[in-house]
Parts: structure tokens; C-alpha cells; sequence
């Protein structure tokens, strides 16, 4: 029976694989949650609680959970988990950046680390590691007709992007497969709260569920082939800079490989 683990589960993106995951029996999917309350579990589905990427308890925690729950070996790991602030260059704000390189960075390769050395088969040569970062992570993407600003929401997005490239190269020997994707511009409420729901028609915006199809397909065909890429599982539809920097988005493949 596979063991999915989807870090930051109890709503968009993440809630929606959970569920996903959990709807075929064979499957046992593990689900953080932030609070200490979080959904009721189900036959294949448990929540496990208080676990906050980004602090510094959420990896113990974690770790203990599996160990009273006899988990040995985890197949595939998400971590959805994010936090999206709007800064400007009139508006910079350092407690946001902050709390963005804490939630999308620090907290999300500490705990992988913290699962990689705490057993040689918690994560082996079955294990699949995905890092759920974005397409505004890719410097080469960056371009003039977006313009600047939103610094740390960029930049820790890089940083993770960098960061999972040097887990991929410190894991290979052992086999585990890790990349980071773009599983598409989402219509959540992280989106919304930030005032990008007025690009969501334009932007071509899907459900988390329907993003969740997409990258739970790109997962079951992605290995150590492909360990340390970046990759966009839906292509380049919803990413507006990609026709100025990639060229027309009717000649670029789906799935899409990103630049870094």
C-alpha cells in the first residue's frame, strides 16, 4: 500500500490531493494540518495535527507521529504548504518576507531533511520528494511586461527552487526522486486574498482539484530520471510571461520543463 504524505492539507491545492490520494483504497495518505483540530480523519486519510512548516517543532512533531504510528517508509512526499503577501517598492515589508521564506523555504527543506536522516528507509529508492513552488520562482521568467515588486513571494519561491536542487543532488544516491513544480495558477483563497482573483479568467485560473489531477498524473510518471528539474505539469497556459521569454505557448509542450 503506497504512502502519501501531503504537507499543508486542509485546504486548496493540498486538501484537494489528500483527498485525491486517499479516494483509491490501496492508498494511505497522511495530511498536516496547522491547527490542533483538523478535519476528521477517514478509513485511509489521517490528519496529523499542530504540525506548522514554519516553525522549528513541525519536523519533531512530524517525526513523532510516524514513529508512534509505526510509518517506516513513505513513497511519495508534497509539500503544498505557502504563504503569499503583496509588497511593492513603496510598500516592502520585512515581517511578511519573513514569514514567505519561513513557510515556502526554511520549513519545507528542514523537514525533508529531518525525514531523510531520521531512517535509511523512510525515504529510499521508492520515495518521491515534490516541492510545490510556482513559476514567479523562475528568474528567467521574469520579464518587463510584469513587472517588479512582490519581492518575497518571487524570491522565496526561487530560494526553494535552489534548495530542492541541492536535496535532489544530496538524495540521488539513495535514489529518492526530487523536483519542484508549477501546478498552475489556482483559483484559492490565497489567491484571493491578495487581489489575483481579478486575473483569474484572464490568467486562466483552474479549481485546486482540477490542478490536483493534472500533478498527481505528472507524479506517477516522474522519477529519477528527472530528479532536480522544475516543471510546469499543466504547461505553460496560465504563466504570463511565458510567450515573451519561451516563445508561442501552441509550441511549447505539456508538461513544460521550466527554466530556472
Amino acid at each position: 500500500m503506497p504512502t502519501i504524505l501531503v504537507v499543508g492539507a486542509t485546504r486548496g491545492l493540498g486538501a484537494s490531493l489528500a483527498n485525491a490520494y486517499a479516494y483509491a483504497p490501496n492508498n494511505t495518505v497522511l495530511a498536516t494540518a496547522r491547527s490542533s483540530d483538523p478535519p476528521a480523519n477517514t478509513e485511509n486519510l489521517t490528519y496529523i495535527p499542530s504540525i506548522d512548516i514554519a516553525t522549528p517543532d513541525a519536523s519533531k512533531n512530524l517525526l513523532n507521529h510516524l514513529h508512534k504510528n509505526s510509518i517506516s517508509h513513505i513513497d511519495t512526499v508534497i509539500i503544498t504548504a505557502g504563504y503569499f503577501a503583496t509588497e511593492s517598492l513603496k510598500e516592502p515589508s520585512f515581517e511578511a518576507q519573513e514569514k514567505m521564506y519561513r513557510t515556502c523555504t526554511i520549513g519545507p527543506t528542514i523537514l525533508v531533511t529531518a525525514l531523510a536522516n531520521a531512517s535509511d528507509t523512510l525515504l529510499d529508492s521508492k520515495s518521491k520528494v515534490v516541492f510545490v513552488s510556482s513559476e514567479s520562482g523562475s528568474i528567467t521568467l521574469r520579464h518587463e511586461s510584469e513587472g517588479g515588486g512582490n519581492y518575497g513571494h518571487h524570491a522565496s519561491k526561487s530560494a526553494l527552487n535552489m534548495c530542492a536542487k541541492l536535496l535532489s543532488l544530496d538524495l540521488k544516491e539513495r535514489g529518492v526522486a526530487v523536483a519542484v513544480v508549477h501546478p498552475g495558477f489556482m483559483r484559492t483563497e490565497m489567491t484571493k486574498n491578495v487581489g489575483f482573483d481579478k486575473f483569474w479568467d484572464d490568467g486562466g485560473a483552474v479549481t485546486p482539484n482540477v490542478a490536483a489531477k493534472s500533478l498527481m498524473e505528472w507524479i506517477s510518471i516522474f522519477g529519477i530520471s528527472k530528479t532536480g528539474q522544475y516543471w510546469a505539469p499543466r504547461g505553460a497556459a496560465d504563466i504570463g510571461t511565458a510567450e515573451p521569454v519561451l516563445g508561442p505557448k501552441d509550441t511549447l509542450p505539456t508538461p513544460l520543463q521550466l527554466p530556472w
